[in-house]
This record gives structure tokens, C-alpha cells and sequence, in this order.
């Protein structure tokens, strides 16, 4: 190799490691897929800009958001769900992998929600234990199996199922967004349905309903079969009803931006204030841009307290 072949060569490699040391700066911000997640990572994205931090958006499954944080693929995910999620982050942010960014003020619940109407032709609900007798009211008219509707979210349903013995089967679709539709739709014909569904969000709200209320939520239930009214099979309990909420950032972050971390540890949100963000979407169909521009305008009088840090000066 000549001379100034390798002169080259080097003045390439050192531009490289300068963009490479750039783009590392960036703040990546991991949008999932259900619409208040959505809206909160760009309300958080417009906080960090405001302060002159880039920010880049990057959307994946809620099942891939692990992956993406551990290897530094994303840096903030804003709504870690205790229902669904607190395994995987409870021992990620103890092996160091990833983490802890705080916890929201809102109180969450996950579980399988019925309409009200439906407690006249299921007498004992919401207790799981009418399920027993009134399967097949949840059935699609094929078979006497009744259906749980769920999500595109990892949960452990069929491992409930088993352990309680009822005679039901998931249907899992594909998106949020399908998930609202066939709500809706069902809602509105007085169908009997069973459904995944969660708070804070907006269907409280608009849709009268509650959640079965199967045996209370055990550390236990997950992990020693001997525990519970099935003492052979894991997971014969409810998820918790008052759930935690928090936030989940990669171990690049602080190297990244301080200011950064700090307005991801400040951002601690109410349950009517995640509900918000999700009707923006769900109810009154803006965009993802749009809702998060609202939503910072009706909290207006918090953006202080989000990124009047002394890192952010």
C-alpha cells in the first residue's frame, strides 16, 4: 500500500470514529405498541429536544424492548407495566443489564375485563370462578370452548388457564389497535366478551366493566407450584391490581446525556395524565406527533419540573 493510500486510510478511519463518537451522543428513545407509550416517549422526545439533546426514535414489539436496552439499541422506554413486565426488568436492573429510571405516581392493573352487562347472564362474577359455569357464553357460536380475547403482549394466560382449570382458549390479535376495534365492536353489539384490558387508559372512562377477580397476586403464584389452589401448576393468580409503573433506561444513558437521565427520573405521571395520552390517540384519532404536542400543552405548567435540572443548564 502506497504512502498516500495509507494516509487515507487513516484520515478515514478518524472521520468514522468521529461520526460513530456523534451518533453515539444521540438519545434513542423505544417506542412500543400500545398508544400511551407511544405519545409519552415523544412528549419525553420534545422535553430532551427542548434542552438541545438529540433524540431518535426506534419501534419495536413490546417483546423485543429487552434486547434493545441491554445492548444500548434503545435508551428510555417510559411504561414499564408491573403486570407483564416485572420479571424480565426485576432481573435485568439486578444483573446490572439495564436501569431502574423511577416510578410513575399511577397505580396499574392488567387483567381479563368483562362489560357489565354481562354479570346477569354470568351470575357471580367477578369472581373467576363463575367462568366455570358460564364458558361457553364466551364461546364463537364453533365449539362450547369459551374465548379470552388478549394483545400482542407476552402474558401468561394459557399458563392461568391450566392452573384454574377453565375451559377457555386465547385469541390473540396482532396489534393495539385491532385490540380497541374488536372492543369496540363487541361493546356496541352487547356481545358477552372477555378481553385484556388495562388501566390508566381511557376505557374506564366510556365503557362500563370490571376485572375478573381471580386469587390474589403472589411473588409465589409465579415461581412454587406448591403455592395456591393449584398445587401442581404455576400462575393460578390474578396479576396485581395495584401495580407498579415505572421506567426503564439502558446503562448508556447517563454517559450519554445527565440531563437526559435526569428528565427521564423526574417524568412521573398520574393515572388520568397517562389516560390522556392514550384518548389522543384512541378517542380523538390525532397522531402520535399531534397528541404529544397537546399533551405538553395542557401540561404546561409542569415543564419546570421535567427539565429544570441543574444537567440541563
Amino acid at each position: 500500500m502506497g504512502k498516500f493510500s495509507r494516509i487515507l486510510c487513516l484520515l478515514g478511519a478518524v472521520l468514522a470514529s468521529i461520526s460513530m463518537g456523534v451518533s453515539a451522543k444521540v438519545v434513542l428513545l423505544l417506542e412500543l405498541d400500545w398508544s400511551s407509550q407511544k405519545v409519552l416517549t415523544h412528549v419525553v422526545g420534545e422535553l430532551m429536544q427542548s434542552k438541545g439533546i438529540e433524540v431518535d426514535y426506534v419501534s419495536f414489539a413490546a417483546d423485543g424492548q429487552w434486547y434493545q436496552l441491554v445492548y444500548g439499541h434503545a435508551d428510555v422506554q417510559i411504561e414499564v407495566w408491573q403486570g407483564s413486565m416485572a420479571a424480565q426488568f426485576d432481573k435485568l436492573v439486578k444483573n446490572g443489564k439495564i436501569i431502574d429510571g423511577g416510578t410513575h405516581q399511577a397505580l396499574t392493573r392488567e387483567g381479563w375485563w368483562y362489560p357489565d352487562y354481562v354479570e346477569a347472564l354470568c351470575p357471580g362474577l367477578p369472581d373467576w370462578t363463575a367462568l366455570k359455569a358460564c364458558s361457553a357464553l364466551f364461546s364463537d357460536d364453533e365449539e362450547s370452548q369459551g374465548i379470552y380475547i388478549s394483545g400482542p403482549w407476552v402474558k401468561p394466560d394459557r399458563a392461568r388457564i391450566r392452573a384454574l382449570g377453565l375451559d377457555f382458549r386465547v385469541r390473540e390479535i396482532p396489534t393495539g389497535d385491532e385490540l380497541w376495534q374488536v372492543f369496540v365492536r363487541l361493546f356496541e353489539k352487547k356481545k358477552v366478551f372477555v378481553i385484556f384490558n388495562w388501566t390508566p387508559n381511557w376505557v374506564e372512562t366510556l365503557y362500563k366493566g370490571k376485572f375478573v377477580e381471580f386469587p390474589e397476586y403472589s411473588e409465589a403464584c409465579e415461581f412454587e407450584p406448591a403455592w395456591g389452589v393449584n398445587k401442581k401448576y404455576l400462575w393460578d393468580c390474578g396479576n396485581p391490581k395495584d401495580g407498579w409503573l415505572k421506567k426503564a433506561t439502558s446503562k448508556y444513558l447517563a454517559g450519554k446525556s445527565l440531563c437526559a437521565l435526569d428528565i427521564v427520573r423526574s417524568f412521573s405521571l398520574s393515572n388520568q395524565e397517562i389516560a390522556l395520552a392514550a384518548a389522543l390517540i384512541d378517542i380523538d384519532h390525532l397522531s402520535v406527533e399531534q397528541a404529544a404536542k397537546q399533551w405538553l400543552d395542557v401540561h404546561s405548567e409542569r415543564l419546570e419540573q421535567w427539565h429544570g435540572h441543574a444537567s440541563c443548564n
